[in-house]
């Protein structure tokens, strides 16, 4: 057994559970690693937003069960996938700036960090997708790639120690300004939640909707490049998983977007099912959405299997 780096072991671990993708490395996940406060902080953050979900048998109303879905549509629809994924960290096309940050806001409001780091999280997983340097690849297991590379800076810091890739974004006042302030957003938020819907609509929204929003974007990263089938040549483990764009907005036709990552579309069958693109098709049916780019048909020949 050669040790490759601090919490980092060169070992075959076997395959993850119903597939052929091999665990090559692992990581310690709770114990035998060093904790910084910002891990024990973001440990225990997710940690009450799932122990508060736990209150939704006792608490269900209609009202409150529509006020979360209503809630993850517009975090999850608008802010993460549109806003974070494909117009911030991709370019795939343009919106008016104002309502850029606007979506943007709502992205925030997902409890997912703020737009700076979650996009330079994200090109770095498609620069070194599936290799020790990728933030959370199943190479190091389920889990890992799930959620515990969020509570492992250390990991971040290790893999990343200039964080360069979101300059774009770094150049914006408006995007500086909620990676400074990004803390009192989401409380201001769940306090106006629990002052205008009570314990009740406090539970639904913020952990029903933020616990459920975690996990199915956390899928992505996991199940995405776990379980699947892959059409395009990536070179990587990323899979096209129908169930899991079914709950991400489209999300989950994740070898498709590794193929053409520039591309507005992920869903590029017409039985691929992406609602975000029909979003996106609406936006630009009223002009508020331009140059959305999609992959030449040259350029899909290069990648077919």
């Amino acid at each position: 057994m050669v040790t490759v780096s601090k919490g980092v072991k060169e070992l075959e671990y076997g395959n993850i559970y119903l597939s052929n993708v091999v665990i090559t490395r692992k990581r310690n996940l709770f114990w035998g690693r060093k904790w910084m406060a910002i891990d024990v902080k973001m440990s225990v953050g997710i940690l009450a937003i799932h122990l508060l979900s736990l209150f939704a048998p006792f608490t269900f109303t209609w009202g409150a069960f529509w006020a979360a879905f209503v809630t993850y549509v517009f975090c999850g629809l608008f802010g993460v996938t549109l806003t974070y994924h494909r117009i911030l960290a991709h370019r795939s096309l343009k919106v008016p700036k104002w309502l850029e940050y606007i979506f943007a806001y709502l992205g925030v409001l997902s409890f997912q960090r703020d737009p700076i780091f979650w996009v330079s999280i994200h090109r770095f997983h498609h620069q070194y997708v599936d290799s020790e340097k990728d933030p959370h690849s199943p190479i190091f297991g389920f889990w890992f790639s799930h959620m515990g590379w969020l509570f492992d800076t250390g990991y971040i810091i290790e893999k990343y120690q200039d964080r360069n890739n979101v300059e774009d974004l770094k150049s914006q006042k408006f995007y500086r300004f909620i990676r400074r302030t990004y803390v009192w957003h989401k409380f201001v938020f769940a306090a106006l939640v629990y002052a205008l819907g009570g314990f009740t609509y406090f539970v639904w929204t913020v952990g029903v909707a933020t616990t459920w929003g975690y996990h199915v974007t956390f899928l992505v990263n996991s199940a995405c490049h776990i379980w699947g089938n892959q059409m395009w040549k990536t070179n990587d483990l990323s899979r096209n998983n129908w169930w899991v764009a079914m709950v991400t907005f489209g999300e989950g036709w994740h070898n498709n977007h590794h193929a053409f990552e520039y591309s507005a579309r992920h869903g590029l069958e017409w039985w691929q099912i992406d609602f975000c693109w029909y979003t996106i098709r609406f936006l630009e049916a009223i002009g508020l959405a331009t140059n959305v780019k999609l992959p030449a048909n040259e350029h899909k020949k290069k990648k077919t299997l």
